[in-house]
C-alpha cells in the first residue's frame, strides 16, 4: 500500500499529523543549513546597480556554461557541433548561437543532462508538467532549492510578508480524500504555518464551510492559485459574505492573474492580490514590487525573450544556473509575456515585464459541482506523453486528449488514469482521446483545459 493510500485512510485528526510531518521535512530542506545566508545575500542584491547585476549574472552564466560543457554529455556534443567553448558564452546575447531546447528533447534523453559532478545521493528527484500537460523529471540539489526559495522569500519580504506568518494556501495538492463530502476540507501543516485548503471539495454546497473556517483561523496571508481564491471572492461576493476582518497579503502563483480575478479578489477581500511569476526548473523568476511592476529576477537565472512572429509576445527561454545538478540553457517554458520599455520607480534593475499571458485555463467541473483551476499534478509524472488537454462539454465527463511519446505503452495509459481518478473522485468520467497534434490559441498557447460549458469557460468568466 503505497503512501497517499494510506493517507487516505487516517482519521482527518492523524492526516494533520502526517501533512505537519511532511512540513518538516519540508522546512528543513527549504530553510535549513545555509539558508539564512543564501537568503542574505539575495536581499543585498536587489538594489545593485543594473551594470553590477548584469555582471554577477554573466559570470554566473560564463561559470554555469563551463560546468555544462565538462560534466554533461548533451551539453559537450552540442558545443563541440558549434564550433563554441564555453569562454564565448560571455553574456545573455552570446546564448543565441545554440538552439532552443524543449521538453521533447530533454524526455528522450534525461540521463544526458544529469551532471557527472554530482553524486546521485546529492540528486533531489523533482518534476514538473508545467503549460503543455507533459511531465518531466529532472534532478535539483539542496543548495539550488534554497537558492529558489531566497528568491521567492525576497519577493515576499518586499510586500511585508515574513517567514513563519500563518497562511491559508488554496492549490493543486490532494490534501483531502475526494470521498469526504463533510468538513473540514482542509489540513494544518503546523511546521510550515500552512492551513491547506482542498480545491477539490469548492462546490457550490462546501464554500461557506471554507469562508467560516478562514473566519475562524484568520490567516493573515491568503496565498494559491487566483482560480481558486476568486472563486471563493466570487462566492462571497453574490451571498454578500464576509471572513469577518481584512487578510494581510494575497498572493498567487501557478496561474496568470487576469484583470476580473484581480478585481473579484479585491471587491471580496479589500487586499490587491500580488503575484510572482516562476518555474520548478529554475530557468526564470519574475517578482511583483510594490508599485505593482513585474520585474525579472535578472540575478537568479539567465532569461531571454524571444519574439514571437507578431512581434508584440515574447516566449520565455531561461538557464538555470542556479542547478548544477540538471542544467538546462535555453529553455522554452512554454509561456508567453509582453514587455515593457519603462522603468520603474522602485529603482530595481533589470528589465520589466508588463503581463505574462501563461497557465490560462478553464474550470474542469467535477461530477459534485467542484470547479478545479489547475490539473498540472495529474500529469507531473507523465514523462512519455509529449501533450495532453482535457476537454469538457457536460459537467461530470471529460476527456484526455493525448499526444503520445516514443516510449508511451499501456502502462503509461494506466497510470493517467489512475492519477486523474486520485483527483476528481471515481465518479467523473473520464475518457482517453489520442491525436498526433493539439490545437494552440491564437496566441500560440496550448490550453490545458478547454471547456465547453459556459460556466466553466475562461473567456466567459473574463466577460463577467
Amino acid at each position: 500500500m503505497d503512501l497517499e493510500r494510506i493517507y487516505s485512510i487516517l482519521p482527518w485528526q492523524l492526516q494533520n499529523v502526517a501533512a505537519s510531518a511532511e512540513g518538516w521535512r519540508v522546512k528543513r530542506l527549504q530553510f535549513g543549513g545555509d539558508f539564512p545566508h543564501i537568503l542574505k545575500e539575495a536581499i543585498d542584491r536587489t538594489f545593485w546597480p543594473l551594470e553590477k547585476i548584469q555582471d554577477y549574472r554573466n559570470r554566473q552564466l560564463r561559470d554555469f556554461m563551463r560546468h555544462c560543457y565538462e560534466t554533461t554529455p548533451y551539453f559537450q556534443a552540442l558545443l563541440r557541433k558549434s564550433g563554441a567553448i564555453p569562454d564565448d558564452f560571455a553574456c545573455l546575447d552570446s546564448l543565441r548561437r545554440l538552439p532552443v531546447l524543449t521538453k521533447h528533447i530533454i524526455q528522450e534523453d534525461y540521463t544526458a543532462f544529469l551532471s557527472n559532478r554530482i553524486p546521485s545521493k546529492a540528486r533531489l528527484p523533482a518534476h514538473t508538467s508545467g503549460t503543455t500537460g507533459a511531465g518531466l523529471r529532472f534532478s535539483t540539489t539542496r543548495e539550488a532549492v534554497q537558492r529558489q526559495w531566497a528568491v521567492w522569500c525576497r519577493y515576499r519580504l518586499w510586500h511585508g510578508i515574513y517567514p513563519g506568518t500563518w497562511c491559508a494556501y488554496f492549490g493543486g495538492r490532494s490534501v483531502v480524500p475526494l470521498s469526504q463530502d463533510r468538513p473540514p476540507f482542509w489540513r494544518h501543516n503546523y511546521p510550515g504555518k500552512q492551513i491547506l485548503f482542498s480545491g477539490y471539495h469548492m462546490n457550490e454546497n462546501n464554500l461557506n464551510y471554507y469562508i467560516e473556517a478562514i473566519r475562524r483561523f484568520q490567516p493573515p496571508w491568503i496565498h494559491g492559485y487566483p482560480s481558486l481564491i476568486s472563486l471563493l471572492a466570487s462566492h462571497m461576493i453574490d451571498k454578500k459574505l464576509d471572513i469577518g476582518y481584512q487578510p494581510g497579503w494575497i498572493t498567487i502563483g501557478a496561474e496568470n492573474l487576469l484583470e476580473h480575478q484581480k478585481k473579484l479578489i479585491f471587491e471580496a477581500f479589500g487586499v490587491k492580490a500580488r503575484q510572482h511569476y516562476g518555474s520548478v526548473e529554475a530557468v526564470a523568476n519574475i517578482s511583483e514590487c510594490e508599485l505593482g511592476n513585474l520585474h525579472v529576477d535578472e540575478d537568479f537565472s539567465a532569461v531571454e525573450f524571444l519574439p514571437e512572429e507578431s512581434g508584440c509576445r515574447y516566449r520565455v527561454l531561461g538557464t538555470n544556473f542556479t542547478n548544477p545538478a540538471f542544467p538546462l540553457v535555453r529553455y522554452d517554458i512554454g509561456d508567453v509575456v509582453s514587455l515593457s520599455d519603462r522603468q520603474c520607480a522602485c529603482n530595481r534593475p533589470g528589465r520589466v515585464v508588463e503581463d505574462i499571458d501563461g497557465r490560462l485555463e478553464d474550470y474542469v467541473i467535477l461530477a459534485n459541482g467542484a470547479k478545479l483551476g489547475r490539473t498540472d499534478h495529474i500529469f507531473k509524472d507523465m514523462v512519455n506523453i509529449r501533450e495532453a488537454q482535457i476537454y469538457q462539454t457536460e459537467p461530470g465527463a471529460f476527456t484526455i486528449r493525448v499526444v503520445r511519446g516514443t516510449h508511451y505503452n499501456e502502462t503509461d495509459e494506466a497510470m493517467l488514469l489512475s492519477e486523474t481518478a486520485k483527483r476528481v473522485g471515481s465518479d467523473t468520467k473520464v475518457s482517453i482521446e489520442y491525436t498526433s497534434f493539439l490545437k494552440r490559441s491564437a496566441t500560440g498557447k496550448l490550453r490545458q483545459v478547454v471547456s465547453q460549458i459556459p460556466h466553466g469557460r475562461l473567456d466567459a468568466r473574463e466577460a463577467t
